[in-house]
């Protein structure tokens, strides 16, 4: 695929007419984009797919029938899938995104200069997808969509240091600050396991090679990373040390 001009092909999903049609117009007003097909539910747009090739589909989620995660789904077992962006009015999608390593999560009503950055972002999905070692990094390090400044944006995995369940959402901490996602912490502990998170408490789960020590208090065990001291549950405790001992056995075998 060439990097200058119009070159992107894209797939625009929706079944409000209105919203559709408006997309539709940005999406045909972006310099990197060539060419814009539409379909107002699944059915069509996989009747579009059968016919055409697209770099991208920017798909609503809650559509009649075969709605638009189901239909990412579908579209994430192709031989070469298209990024896919979200494009919604909601935000309980996101564990369901980042599960599909969705390219972008798009809040609606949509802003031309929000899309143009969606854009920008599937220009470098498509770079990343042409190059095997890159397409390897991004699929050991998925992201997750998390709201900034009132804008969508997709955190890598690797920046989160630990987790802090808050009700049905869980609060993603970072180095930089932290981001709440209405993803229950029991489904990241599930998800993340095999990435090195463990959950030392019902309300935490941890990165296990960030913690800096395993300290005995008078209140019973904490961790720390980055200077924060996490608690460790009684029920977590033999599995926690269990955990830190095999991480340590496979780094001094290295």
């Amino acid at each position: 695929m060439s990097l200058s001009g119009s070159f992107l092909r894209v797939l625009a999903v929706d079944d409000e007419p209105p919203a559709l049609d408006e997309l539709a117009y940005l999406l045909r007003n972006d310099p990197r984009v060539s060419a814009v097909h539409t379909a107002s539910d699944a059915t069509e747009a996989l009747r579009v797919l059968r016919d055409v090739d697209v770099d991208a589909v920017f798909l609503d989620i809650r559509m009649p029938g075969l709605d638009g995660m189901e239909l990412a789904r579908v579209l994430h077992r192709f031989a070469r899938p298209p990024a896919i962006v979200f494009v919604t009015a909601y935000d309980d999608g996101a564990v369901d995104a980042f599960d599909l390593g969705v390219t972008d999560y798009v809040r609606k009503p949509v802003r031309a200069e929000r899309l143009a950055e969606s854009l920008r972002r599937v220009v470098g999905s498509r770079v990343v997808a042409s190059h095997p070692a890159g397409a390897a990094r991004r699929e050991d390090d998925p992201t997750i969509p998390v709201e900034l400044a009132g804008t969508t944006r997709l955190l890598p995995r690797s920046a989160v240091r630990w987790v802090e369940a808050q009700g049905d959402y869980a609060r993603l901490h970072t180095a930089d600050g932290s981001h709440l996602v209405r993803v229950p912490l029991t489904t990241l502990a599930e998800r993340w396991a095999d990435a090195g998170f463990a959950r030392i408490h019902r309300s935490y789960l941890v990165q296990l090679r960030l913690i800096a020590e395993l300290r005995l208090t008078g209140s019973g065990y904490v961790v720390v990373i980055d200077g924060v001291e996490l608690p460790v549950s009684r029920r977590h405790t033999r599995d926690l040390k269990d955990k830190l001992v095999r991480a340590a056995k496979q780094d001094w075998s290295r």
